[in-house]
């Protein structure tokens, strides 16, 4: 416990984080200090203006995505800086152009996160630029230092990554396999006794929106990078072995579901569910060993005691069953021997994954043939998408002219107000107003008390400390700090921003505590508009996706279902087909989990449903792990069903059960349906064999949630 304060801060510190703050803090940096030896520092800051727009889509991916977007946003401020410093004479002509770019560069986010940071970048040069007025030739000269610092942390960050070119898979592969470890964690608290299981649910829900946000920036860097996808390196075949193994993994960590409070109501008196949840807690932390190891170039090693700890767990049960004498039913032992065989095989995968890490066996490890374009989804840039979402219809449509009108807004305002900054009240619009009200109401709130705690922070810094070495080693570590937390935590981003700013305007002579009162005037005058704005302009409720999350999550564990059915049903079988349809369960159920997250930001009268949809959600976490645990059933434990006529009518019936639940969300019908479940025949002579009860036990349980899920879909109207 005393070593992990320490493991926490040098995961941070080589994380993709703090390489991302490094390289920001660098390439805005340098081009200041070094133009401010030769008296240019007028110079070096409009260069590093342009450095700081576009790191803001320097964001990790694909080098070859990085560098477009850098490329194309280049282009975008130069045109942009030439654009309002040739008509920002005029408070109306800028007016206008401040209007029509805030509504077409909104637009960007038909596109995808990357698309929309270009978006961002080009906002933010215009916002900063709006109030500088210049002669024509230097606004030329202005626009040829923006594009000569864009194009110097574009190098910057290539030569950074031809450095290391497999640096950032490591780090984010580590990140992922670090919120596996945590999911872990929480599933090992479903062992423990008096736990709280509405709340293990909910965070169980949270964690694997993480894991899957995690995990498909892995698979967007892996599958989108040729070096890797290729395999034409070791470290490229290594680098995705593991992750392969990790989804492997993970989908054994997602089969691990059972009805903990009938096991507690029957074990917790043998003492024997404790013993589950250390193990469990111990797997979670070799899996953080790996993690590291990643990052850090080490070699992860496995806890002596976790094999033994897996053997006396499974001679626990093994007493429990010598000594019954009728108090445990066979289902609850059934149910403990597997969950005790599924943390061997998660134990063994694990220490596969550990042997990957062996300096031979790196070399000699085997090609994998993995069809790379089913995993990933390409983002084409058709403008008939643009001309489609030119209707109220479109949410992105009804954010792009909320932000238009907005930003216009704050123009008024800070024009009428007069102030020194008054860009800072566009900027903190820009930055506040998001496509849902519960992601600018939360960024809202970061951005308040960021600046708020910051500003004292800062006012205490130059009130204090006077001298300018000092000085400057703080406006350095606030760089690096405020750049580092703004991908991983918004509010200490600020925290660190504010005292950056403030420290920043007293090098140049413009500094006084005045200056921080009116940062904090600003932000809230800005916090203000965008809040209201979001509320009462065009406002995008979580409540009008509900449908289709709910329709698209259902679909997808229906055919999650029917490729996993092909596994008993059919000989030969594509693994491929199988493995997007499980990918997609897990993309489906994190939208709809986040989803009904962000429902609870909202004003209670948007939050329909609440109670419905909580038990919607935990039904589909429930029959994912369900049809998890049937596939695990056929991969890893090779049991075999005699006679698979027997379950088609059950598995048919799970089929239309779901087909019937996506109906009656996409056209909600007042009859009441009588859809039966189909029982099976002759359970006695199955269970003469364990394993024909299982796999039979597990399709009828897959088909009573599947009914459970129809039936909540009648009852909802959304």
């Amino acid at each position: 416990m005393l070593n992990r304060p320490i493991r926490n801060i040098q995961d941070f510190l080589l994380s993709t984080y703090f390489a991302d703050g490094l390289r920001i803090t660098i390439g805005v940096l340098c081009p200041s200090l070094i133009l401010a030896q030769f008296g240019m520092l007028q110079y070096g800051m409009t260069l590093s203006l342009g450095a700081l727009c576009i790191s803001v889509v320097d964001t990790p991916g694909p080098i070859v995505h990085r560098r477009n977007a850098m490329l194309i946003t280049t282009a975008l401020l130069s045109i942009i800086s030439i654009l309002v410093g040739l008509t920002n004479k005029n408070v109306y002509v800028t007016g206008t152009l401040l209007v029509v770019c805030s509504f077409i560069f909104s637009m960007f986010f038909l596109y995808g996160n990357r698309a929309a940071a270009i978006g961002t970048a080009v906002l933010l040069i215009m916002v900063l630029s709006i109030d500088d007025i210049r002669p024509w030739r230097e606004v030329m000269l202005y626009t040829l230092l923006i594009l000569a610092g864009s194009i110097w942390y574009t190098l910057l960050s290539y030569f950074v990554y031809r450095l290391r070119p497999y640096r950032l898979v490591q780090q984010t592969l580590s990140d992922s396999i670090h919120e596996v470890s945590e999911f872990l964690r929480a599933k090992a608290k479903f062992y423990h006794e008096g736990t709280d299981y509405e709340k293990n649910y909910a965070e169980l829900l949270q964690l694997q929106v993480h894991v899957h946000e995690k995990q498909d920036e892995v698979r967007e860097i892996l599958f989108k990078t040729r070096e890797i996808v290729r395999e034409s390196t070791p470290e490229g075949r290594f680098l995705l072995l593991v992750f392969v193994d990790m989804v492997d993994l993970f989908e054994q960590v997602m089969s691990t579901y059972y009805n903990y409070k009938q096991l507690h109501e029957q074990f917790d008196s043998a003492g024997i569910l404790p013993q589950y949840e250390q193990v469990i807690n111990k797997i979670a932390s070799s899996l953080d060993n790996i993690a590291f190891a990643l990052k850090s170039g080490g070699t992860p090693t496995l806890s002596r005691s976790l094999v033994s700890d897996v053997a006396k767990l499974k001679e626990e049960i093994t007493v429990l069953e010598l000594n019954n004498e009728e108090k445990y039913n066979t289902l609850g032992l059934i149910a403990l021997k597997n969950i005790e065989v599924n943390i061997e095989n998660i134990l063994s995968r694990v220490k596969t994954i550990n042997g990957y890490f062996n300096k031979k066996e790196k070399k000699n490890l085997k090609k994998r043939n993995i069809d790379v374009d089913k995993f990933v989804t390409r983002q084409k840039f058709d403008p008939k998408l643009l001309l489609e979402n030119l209707s109220f219809n479109s949410s992105t449509f009804r954010h792009s002219l909320r932000v238009a009108i907005v930003m216009l807004i704050g123009f008024v305002v800070a024009k009428s107000l007069n102030f020194a900054h008054s860009y800072w009240i566009l900027l903190t619009i820009l930055v506040i107003s998001k496509p849902g009200f519960s992601l600018t109401k939360e960024r809202n709130y970061q951005r308040l008390i960021g600046t708020v705690v910051g500003a004292f922070i800062g006012m205490g810094i130059l009130v204090y400390i006077h001298d300018k070495h000092t000085l400057f080693v703080i406006l350095l570590v606030c760089m690096i700090g405020s750049y580092s937390f703004q991908r991983k935590n918004y509010v200490v981003s600020v925290l660190f921003m504010t005292p950056y700013i403030l420290v920043l305007f007293d090098f140049l002579g413009m500094g006084s505590l005045s200056v921080a009162r009116e940062r904090i005037y600003d932000t809230l005058i800005g916090s203000g508009i965008a809040l209201l704005a979001s509320y009462s302009l065009f406002p995008n409720w979580e409540h009008e996706k509900l449908k289709q999350a709910m329709i698209d999550v259902i679909n997808a564990n229906k055919n999650y279902f029917k490729q996993v059915t092909l596994l008993y049903f059919e000989k030969t079988h594509d693994l491929t087909n199988y493995k997007v349809a499980r990918k997609e369960v897990y993309v489906n159920s994190s939208n709809l989990a986040s989803l009904f997250q962000r429902m609870f930001s909202e004003p209670k009268s948007k939050q329909v449903y609440i109670q419905e949809l909580h038990q919607f959600t935990v039904l589909n976490h429930l029959l994912s792990s369900y049809i998890a645990t049937l596939s695990l059933y056929n991969k890893e434990h090779d049991f075999i069903y005699h006679n698979f006529e027997e379950l088609k009518p059950v598995s048919e019936n799970t089929m239309y059960l779901l087909d019937q639940a996506s109906e009656h969300l996409k056209v909600h019908k007042e009859e009441v349906s009588n859809v039966p479940l189909i029982r099976r025949k002759n359970i006695s002579e199955l269970a003469l064999e364990n394993e024909n009860m299982i796999i039979a036990e597990q399709f009828d349980l897959i088909q009573k949630v599947a009914y459970d899920i129809f039936k909540l879909a009648e009852k909802l109207k959304i």
